[in-house]
């Protein structure tokens, strides 16, 4: 008998608490380091913006792989805490190296091993949090998830933000003895979640019986309205390029380094507090309602970030588009949730997250080359990411209203629905 059919009442159980801490600790930690890194491999190292791009797409790709077979390794095992363990050690055991960097294959590593740590964990952890939950507050359960990962960026964004200002002040290029500093710092709470998740979470996976034949690792097994949604996704994400081209943006029209962590910090509070009363609204109104107008917001800010022209611009493109990730971070995740059987969700959960992970490849270098060029093709400048990721959002959007109506997704299942 899982946690869930124990207490079916409570809204939030223990282990959707917990590892909302965990993944607030986490962020802590990989905020400090990750969303200032971009910054550190230009001005610090002197890498171009494709060889960031190719950097992060690599690093994305890898988590992308990996999330796919430790989703189905949890199914097959009927357990999801192991994994989440060694995904968040991993992690927080890669991420001290950063200190050590002295040029872009050595970063190129270490984003490799986080990475993979993260792919190790994600899908494990997504489908632990919806084994927890019950189904009518599953996008509650997402929404405090989101939450609470994004309230540890606006810490660690934050204490970066003061370790910045008393070393550099408003310097506009970062300082690679400051980026190292904040490398140290970042190792306490990296730790620490990997202690909480082994001493407070416990895996209610249930087991899969010894006759039964073991889950397969075919998409085409999964409900057709999961594997429409994907192809959605794929479509979106190609325009989504890592968020270290908006952090590029910022510095390219004129923000300092501060003022840059202080925008990051407004971005990750407004996520922070948008995620969990949009996820208890997607319980109640449809997962792709709120999907869809999170994403046609993406559309608008996006093409905010093409056309602007200064500082106070990138400032509330920024906190907007922490309105956007709260609406459709958690509400993405309960939607897969929601259509997939549970002995399935561990691969459905791999699959969602692969899709994006991989697809953040061709993004980022599309991305790089549409800013700064590749090869011998010398690029459109700073706005072209931003006008094509508008772009295909629009599109994405188009295709998500005409495949599936809100009438059949986003609801909490039926019986006879969550048998298919």
């Amino acid at each position: 008998m899982t946690e869930m059919q124990k207490s079916p009442s409570r809204a939030l159980t223990a282990n959707v608490v917990f590892l909302g801490i965990v993944s607030l600790l986490t962020d802590i930690s990989s905020e400090m380091t990750n969303t200032l890194l971009p910054l550190f491999l230009a001005n610090g190292l002197g890498v171009r913006t494709a060889i960031i791009g190719l950097i992060e797409g690599i690093a994305e790709a890898t988590a992308g792989v990996t999330r796919i077979f430790s989703g189905w390794l949890s199914d097959l095992w009927g357990k999801r805490k192991s994994l989440t363990l060694v995904g968040y050690g991993l992690s927080a055991v890669s991420r001290p190296f950063l200190y050590v960097a002295g040029a872009w294959p050595t970063v190129l590593g270490v984003r490799f091993a986080d990475r993979l740590g993260k792919g190790v964990r994600t899908s494990p952890r997504d489908a632990l949090i919806a084994d927890s939950s019950a189904d009518k507050t599953r996008g509650l359960s997402f929404g405090f998830h989101r939450a609470a990962d994004t309230l540890g960026a606006v810490i660690g964004l934050g204490g970066a933000a003061i370790i910045v200002h008393l070393s550099q002040h408003n310097a506009i290029a970062l300082v690679p003895e400051v980026y190292r500093r904040l490398v140290l710092y970042a190792m306490v709470p990296g730790f620490l979640a990997v202690a909480v998740l082994g001493l407070f979470v416990r895996d209610i996976g249930r087991r899969r019986e010894s006759k039964a034949a073991p889950p397969r690792l075919r998409f085409g097994d999964l409900d057709l309205r999961f594997r429409l949604f994907i192809a959605i996704i794929v479509v979106f994400t190609l325009g989504n390029s890592s968020d270290a081209f908006l952090v590029l943006r910022a510095q390219n029209v004129g923000l300092s380094v501060f003022h840059i962590a202080l925008a990051l910090v407004g971005f990750n509070a407004v996520y922070s507090l948008i995620s969990t009363p949009a996820g208890a609204l997607s319980d109640r109104w449809g997962r792709t309602r709120v999907i869809a107008a999170g994403w046609a917001f993406y559309a608008a800010i996006y093409l905010g970030f093409a056309l602007a022209r200064s500082g106070a611009h990138i400032w509330v493109l920024y906190a907007l588009y922490g309105a956007y990730y709260g609406m459709t971070e958690g509400t993405a995740r309960a939607l897969v949730g929601d259509v997939v059987r549970e002995e399935q969700r561990g691969t459905a959960y791999g699959i969602f997250n692969a899709a994006i992970a991989l697809t953040a490849l061709p993004a980022s270098l599309i991305a790089g080359a549409l800013w700064q060029g590749i090869g011998g093709w010398p690029g459109l400048g700073p706005a072209a990411p931003f006008y094509f990721g508008a772009g295909m959002a629009l599109l994405a959007l188009v295709l998500l209203l005409a495949w599936l109506p809100t009438a059949r997704i986003g609801q909490v299942p039926d019986a006879e629905a969550s048998q298919r």
